[in-house]
């Protein structure tokens, strides 16, 4: 552990380090190691050293779309913070944001310009690094379609540029959710639009979002993925889990929430098992009334560094009657 904190200064690396506190959720037990590097040298000298010393490791936004195990994480958990951000404007409509720049803030400097195409992710509450790599947005949109270029950086500590089409851009998929390189920066094009009217819409999507969405208590953002097979039969996962009766269902001090069934909530002391414990009843209800198996957006960080999908953990609880062919 000593030697992938070697050159870095005090206030970039915490021990035994409560993953609850990082996480949307509030859940997760402690891991050996967080690195919170403050430059793109120190990074670079983080990722090496994460590699070389054989330690489980994983690097992460703000834990918006994750879920911690209650019993931790074996590892090093290397943050992209604050330090790692930016925005820049070029010409042509050229936006570069770094990694660790807040996504509602990132949305908003576009505004501020003039630009559209970013606005329906203005809502989500993460870093630009965690959006590239999940192809976020609201809406049914991805952000990847507006993506020119990224700069990532491997666990060697090289750095170079892919362009989209290098990025393996699908719904809600990246080719950097396999982990084996990291988003240091992007660089988007957006067309011009009028920045009264962008900021008029911007107001009406979060108007939106504060009437449907649960407010105060700690959730992750959408937990399952919005199925086109889904949408055909009954319409997005939210209104699927809530006609199967779902809607409210607790594990523990986890809920599915009575706002809106697409989010789970924690009501106080949730554990990570109360919430996988959720996403399989919802899964299996939702299949007995449609046929079709949702897939969970959030995944799982396991004590020893598996970072999968959370549905993948459903057969613990019980598995589905039939995969169908799509899980």
């Amino acid at each position: 552990m000593d030697a992938v904190v070697a050159g870095l200064a005090r206030d970039e690396f915490q021990y035994d380090a409560p993953l609850s506190k990082l996480s949307r959720w509030r859940i997760g037990g402690a891991a050996d190691l967080v690195v919170t590097p403050a430059s793109r040298d120190a990074l670079a000298r983080t990722l090496r050293a994460a590699a070389r010393s054989g330690l489980p490791h994983v690097v992460i936004g703000d834990g918006s779309n994750l879920l911690f195990d209650d019993a931790g994480f074996r590892g090093v958990v290397v943050q992209i913070g604050r330090a790692l951000g930016g925005v820049s404007f070029g010409s042509d409509g050229e936006v570069t944001v770094g990694a660790g720049h807040w996504v509602p803030h990132f949305v908003h400097a576009t505004i501020n310009q003039g630009l559209a195409g970013a606005i329906h992710a203005i809502g989500i509450p993460g870093t630009v690094g965690g959006l590239v790599a999940m192809n976020g947005g609201s809406q049914r949109k991805g952000i990847g379609e507006h993506l020119i270029a990224a700069e990532v950086i491997d666990f060697d500590g090289n750095v170079r540029w892919l362009q989209q089409e290098e990025l393996d851009f699908s719904y809600r998929h990246s080719r950097l959710q396999d982990g084996a390189l990291v988003l240091v920066s992007a660089r988007f094009r957006f067309e011009p639009g009028d920045a009264r009217a962008l900021r008029r819409e911007a107001v009406e999507i979060m108007r939106s979002r504060r009437a449907k969405f649960p407010k105060v208590r700690a959730n992750c953002g959408s937990v399952f993925v919005s199925d086109p097979r889904l949408y055909s039969l009954i319409g997005p996962p939210g209104l699927a889990i809530e006609r199967a009766g779902l809607k409210g269902l607790a594990a523990g001090d986890a809920q599915i929430s009575p706002e809106h069934a697409n989010f789970i909530v924690n009501n106080g002391q949730a554990r990570s098992v109360d919430v996988l414990a959720l996403i399989a009843a919802a899964r299996r209800r939702v299949f007995e009334l449609t046929g079709v198996a949702m897939l969970a957006e959030v995944r799982h960080l396991s004590p020893v560094g598996q970072l999968r999908p959370a549905h993948e953990l459903a057969d613990q609880f019980g598995p589905l009657p039939l995969e169908n062919g799509n899980d």
